[in-house]
């Protein structure tokens, strides 16, 4: 178990350096103003989910035969080689766009303003060295639940710290905290939307495997495949929306990101209203099995509302933080992530795969909390629009 958990912990610090990272690349693609740069972010988001899809096909088969070790090994490799794509590869092709376009490859500069923070990093490691060591021999107690439930409470606490600490510095201007603003609102709603999509490995899962006809033209699907249907429609739907975006852009039609929030919240909240009459099918029937289509649709609806508000976060990221703030905003924008996970353990551990009575109760909870959100969103989407263009109009006129 030690070296599971230090393999978790690598994993985690990875992706914390990997993802902040490669998404303020891309917003760094795109000049100020343009147009397309929510397209491109969903374009990216396809892309990622590529990986996603593949995942979950290639894993499933190992994890089935019980080969964990080749499961694990995989992703390793994919790892791997996707460090070696960028390294000999990807760099280059950046490089040479942004020379191209008159781009400053921001990816390649260093800033004065952080120079101890490799000191930072290294008392980090350090820190979380020595309690390994601790937990690992023993003399220190290792509850995973609790560690939980308190990493929600102290990245919430973090996140809330760092946006008071920035609204009183007096290196930002005003137009600079109302951005900060913007983005710890959007942050937010990324909180509470995630809470409830991330049912889909708990409720959702649980629903697949025991309450749904698996049985598909003779064929018996295995659960984890539902899992492969999220990426799936986001490969296909992607191309679509991006589309959608740039489309409503030239006709001066675009709607804000707080706009597009409230739509994910909405067609996440129609996914979940899907469930509960699935739920309640299932409590009607006797014993009987539900269709797999009420998973494919509530899915479906899912996936559109992911794409609506997770790509458009990242974006809005890159498009309000201040000068030099970038990576630090999409730092928090994927604390944000992590937030609705924990959120979404604790009311997905509250549902028992032999209590199906609690599902509609769990499914109807989870679409009021995304309706609320999104009016909320929406109320709040016009008066700070306008707070910020007028912002920006006496900022230049100054």
């Amino acid at each position: 178990m030690t070296l599971f958990f230090v393999g978790l912990m690598c994993i985690v610090l990875g992706s914390g350096l990997f993802k902040t990272c490669i998404s303020v690349m891309v917003g760094t693609l795109y000049p100020k103003g343009d147009a397309r740069r929510d397209s491109g972010f969903t374009l990216f988001y396809m892309g990622i989910n590529i990986g996603a899809l593949l995942a979950a096909l290639i894993v499933g088969v190992f994890k089935e035969k019980g080969m964990w070790h080749v499961g694990f090994g995989v992703g390793g490799l994919g790892m791997l080689a996707s460090l070696l794509i960028y390294r000999f590869s990807a760099k280059k092709t950046l490089n040479r766009y942004a020379r191209a376009k008159n781009i400053t490859p921001e990816w390649e500069q260093t800033t004065g303003r952080f120079k101890n923070v490799g000191r930072w990093v290294g008392g980090f490691l350090a820190l979380l060295a020595a309690i390994t060591v601790l937990v690992s021999t023993g003399i220190m107690p290792f509850n995973p639940e609790m560690v939980a439930q308190y990493m929600t409470y102290l990245i919430a606490a973090v996140v809330i710290l760092y946006f008071a600490v920035m609204f009183i510095s007096p290196r930002l201007d005003k137009t600079d905290k109302l951005r900060l603003l913007i983005c710890f609102i959007l942050i937010i709603g990324s909180t509470l939307f995630w809470s409830s999509f991330e049912q889909q490995p708990t409720s959702f899962n649980l629903f697949a495997d025991r309450y749904t006809d698996l049985n598909v033209l003779g064929f018996e699907v295995p659960s984890i495949w539902f899992q492969s249907l999220n990426p799936l429609f986001i490969l296909i739907l992607a191309p679509i929306i991006s589309i959608v975006w740039v489309k409503l852009a030239n006709r001066g039609l675009e709607p804000n990101s707080m706009v597009k929030f409230a739509l994910g919240m909405l067609f996440a909240a129609a996914g979940f209203a899907l469930m509960i009459f699935a739920s309640k099918s299932i409590l009607t029937s006797d014993g009987g099995l539900a269709s797999p289509l009420w998973l494919v649709g509530s899915l479906l609806l899912l996936t559109l509302g992911e794409l609506a508000l997770s790509p458009v976060g990242l974006s809005a990221m890159t498009k309000l933080a201040p000068k030099g703030m970038q990576g630090q905003m999409m730092g928090l924008f994927f604390a944000s992530l992590a937030l609705g996970n924990l959120v979404a353990a604790f009311f997905g551990g509250q549902v028992s795969a032999d209590k199906i009575e609690g599902l509609p109760g769990l499914f109807t909870m989870m679409t009021i909390f995304l309706v609320v959100t999104a009016v909320v969103l929406l109320a709040l989407a016009k008066p700070i629009n306008n707070m910020l263009q007028k912002s920006e109009r006496a900022d230049k006129l100054s």
